[in-house]
C-alpha cells in the first residue's frame, strides 16, 4: 500500500512538472489536475518574475513563460527554500546550452539576483578599527560590498537594448548594502575593481595594494599614484565599502 501511494505521488509530481511528457496517475479528475498544474506553475513563475523583472520584460511574456516552464520541468533544485529559488534559476541557466539570441542571459540573471542576495546576506562583520590608517594598516572590505565584473553591460540591458556582442571592456560594478539596508549599485573603473580585488585576496596594507596596482598598470610616478589612492581609500571607507582596518595587523 505504501509503495503504491509512493508511485502515485511520484507520477503526480512528474505530471505537474511536465504535463506534456508525463501522464497523470489514473483516477484523478482532470479539473482538479488543471487546478494543481496552474497553482504550482504560477507560484514558481510569480516568484521568479519578482526576482527577475528585467529578464521577464526583455524576453516578453511568451518567451519568459517558456523559459520558466523549462526550469520547472527539468531543473532539480538543491534546496526547498523559497529565497533560494532565484539562485536555482541561475544554476539552471548555467547548466543549459547558451541561447544565441540571448547570450547575456546568464549574466543578467546574476546581476538581478545580486540585489536579493545582498539584502538577505547575514555575514558577520570582521573585527575592525573604523579609524585605522588605511595606508599603513590592512583595510577590511565590508562583507556587504561586492565588486562584480561582467562581460556584458548588464545594467543597461532591457526591452530596448539587447546587445548582440559584448563590448571590448568588461562592465565593473559595486553593489553595496548600506546601514539602512538599501542596496545600491554604482559603476567601477577597472582600476578600482582591481584594487578591491587585491584588498580582498589576502592580508596586505593599503600601500602594498596600491603599489602592486601601480606596478600592474605600468604607472611611472608611484608616489603620486599612492597619494591619489589614499584619497580613494578614504572615500571607500566613507561610503562603507571599507569598514576600516584590521586591528590584529596594526602597524
Amino acid at each position: 500500500m505504501a509503495e503504491r501511494l509512493h508511485d502515485q505521488q511520484f507520477a503526480l509530481s512528474r505530471h505537474l512538472r511536465d504535463p506534456s511528457a508525463h501522464p497523470p496517475p489514473p483516477g484523478i479528475e482532470e479539473r482538479r489536475l488543471a487546478i494543481y498544474r496552474d497553482l504550482f506553475f504560477n507560484n514558481i513563475e510569480g516568484l521568479l518574475a519578482g526576482n527577475f523583472p528585467v529578464i521577464r520584460q526583455t524576453l516578453g511574456d511568451d518567451a519568459w513563460r517558456r523559459l520558466v516552464r523549462q526550469f520547472y520541468a527539468n531543473h532539480r533544485s538543491h534546496t526547498p527554500l523559497f529565497p533560494e529559488i532565484a539562485r536555482e534559476f541561475i544554476r539552471f541557466l548555467e547548466d543549459r546550452a547558451p541561447d544565441p539570441d540571448t547570450p547575456w542571459l546568464r549574466e543578467l540573471a546574476h546581476y538581478e539576483w545580486v540585489e536579493l542576495a545582498l539584502q538577505i546576506a547575514d555575514d558577520a562583520v570582521p573585527a575592525h578599527d573604523p579609524d585605522g590608517d588605511l595606508l599603513a594598516g590592512v583595510p577590511v572590505v565590508s562583507p556587504f560590498a561586492w565588486a562584480l565584473a561582467y562581460q556584458w553591460p548588464v545594467h543597461r540591458i532591457g526591452p530596448d537594448y539587447r546587445p548582440a556582442s559584448p563590448p571590448d571592456a568588461p562592465t565593473c560594478l559595486l553593489v553595496r548594502r548600506g546601514a539602512d539596508h538599501q542596496v545600491r549599485f554604482s559603476a567601477l573603473s577597472p582600476l578600482v575593481y582591481r584594487l578591491i580585488e587585491l584588498l580582498g585576496e589576502r592580508r596586505r596594507s593599503g600601500a602594498e595594494a596600491l603599489r602592486q596596482l601601480a606596478d600592474e598598470a605600468g604607472v611611472d610616478d608611484v608616489t603620486a599614484f599612492i597619494e591619489q589612492g589614499a584619497a580613494m581609500l578614504a572615500r571607500m571607507r566613507q561610503e562603507g565599502t571599507l569598514s576600516g582596518t584590521d586591528p590584529a595587523a596594526a602597524p
